[in-house]
């Protein structure tokens, strides 16, 4: 396999979204209700079209994944997945924490990701058995000693129904909670990647939420999983954990379970 070409593909892909997206931003751009009610925008459309372009002129053979155009069958066993804004709401209230994700995905298994952010110019790039970067230099994720003084992300309690966010609160409630950060989509990972905060916990993620993050988190040192700890794959059910520090994790799964 090449990386190193694939890498370049999605990069090409990365700056196609980002052209696509940022005539868009702070405009006042009307957003409609898709079937599940999230909104989206003539931004994700455009971006999405713009990188399908791209990929069924050079690879015509992968599958193609997107959240807004659905699945484009190939034969290669290799899938593109898209997501042209991850973070619409952000997007659409003019906060520069959404992000593109492009992932690659290889027999169910992610093996490169880029997070871009196309109004801040930034862009994390991992991929399978290389240091993940941004903006081309090397990042790393940060200790942490105690679940205790971990910095815990998720976009939103409203992502979550009364079972797990029972789930979260029990998480929450041994972590630095006072530093606690709501909002952020994709973008957290990123920070995550860089060593700025510890963990990520959320829920109902599909497929084109996550896939592009395991790379980045995974090669800046982190670990994801779901939230029995078990390794994310295409038929994972959307609860996600990402963890800075590895040696935490087993503190972050018994701090889940919440024993009532």
């Amino acid at each position: 396999m090449n990386l190193d070409a694939d890498i370049a593909l999605a990069l090409r892909l990365a700056d196609a979204a980002g052209e696509a997206i940022r005539p868009h931003f702070r405009t006042g751009v009307d957003s409609e209700r898709k079937g599940d009610a999230s909104p989206v925008t003539i931004a994700d459309r455009n971006a999405e079209e713009a990188m399908r372009r791209i990929l069924k002129a050079e690879v015509p053979q992968d599958t193609v994944i997107g959240e807004e155009f659905g699945s484009t069958p190939g034969t290669s066993g290799r899938s593109w997945v898209l997501d042209p804004i991850d973070g619409t709401c952000s997007f659409l209230v003019g906060r520069p924490i959404f992000g593109t994700l492009i992932a690659l995905v290889v027999e169910g298994w992610p093996v490169l990701g880029i997070i871009d952010q196309p109004i801040l110019g930034e862009r994390w790039i991992g991929a399978t058995g290389r240091p993940t970067t941004f903006n081309g230099q090397p990042v790393r994720t940060r200790l942490c000693r105690e679940l205790s003084d971990a910095t815990l992300a998720t976009t939103g309690p409203q992502y979550f129904d009364d079972h797990e966010g029972q789930h979260f609160m029990s998480l929450a409630a041994k972590t630095d909670h006072k530093r606690m950060v709501m909002g952020g989509d994709c973008y957290n990972y990123g920070l995550l990647a860089s060593g700025h905060l510890d963990l990520v916990c959320e829920a109902g993620l599909k497929l084109h939420d996550w896939a592009a993050l395991v790379p980045v988190v995974e090669g800046a040192g982190g670990t994801m999983c779901d939230w029995n700890g078990d390794p994310l794959h295409a038929g994972s059910t959307g609860h996600v954990i990402a963890l800075g520090d590895p040696a935490r994790l087993e503190d972050v799964v018994e701090a889940m379970a919440c024993h009532h």
